[in-house]
């Protein structure tokens, strides 16, 4: 289970920091969009992660998507990156 929490995490991280990077670019990065990248492209580069269920970093970028939904809106601050011992979860 902690791995998949971990999973998660690094998920949501490096979702969040590419999100920073293409918006910084001047692009409209969303969910859909990072996963394609993650599956398609960094996925393959890490070969640990084939053990672990699609669905754990699947929901990363879905809640990625939703927090910037609600930061677009006034609802929350901005997303932050997740620290690890800190609220460890994942769906």
């Amino acid at each position: 289970m902690a791995q998949h929490a971990g999973y998660s995490r690094w998920c949501y991280n490096w979702g969040l920091s590419l999100w920073n990077a293409a918006y910084r670019d001047g692009y409209k990065p969303n969910a859909r969009k990072l996963r394609e990248v993650f599956t398609n492209q960094t996925k393959p580069l890490y070969p640990w992660m084939k053990s672990l269920s699609s669905k754990v970093y699947q929901y990363a970028f879905i809640h990625l998507g939703e927090a910037f939904k609600r930061f677009f809106q006034g609802l929350s601050k901005y997303p932050r990156f997740k620290k690890k011992g800190k609220h460890d979860s994942f769906t």
